[in-house]
């Protein structure tokens, strides 16, 4: 499944890739997918409390080859 919106948030640090994924977020349709690049370690963890908190799927969270984090996520 290839995502409908992309964000690279490469280098920002919490609560900035929550913040910008949330807006993301709000701009797209209910099923939605969106695929997040963060680098902030505490992401993985961030994005699955966010999800659980919002009701939003947390449907892969996996570590590049570069190191940093990907995050996809649904959109309720």
């Amino acid at each position: 499944m290839s995502p409908d919106r992309h964000l690279d948030l490469s280098g920002l640090n919490c609560p900035l890739p929550i913040l910008r994924a949330k807006k993301a977020l709000a701009d797209m349709e209910s099923g939605s997918v969106l695929e997040v690049i963060a680098t902030d370690p505490g992401a993985p963890k961030d994005f699955e409390a966010f999800c659980r908190q919002t009701g939003n799927a947390l449907l892969t969270s996996d570590t590049t080859e570069e190191g940093k984090f990907r995050l996809v996520l649904r959109r309720k």
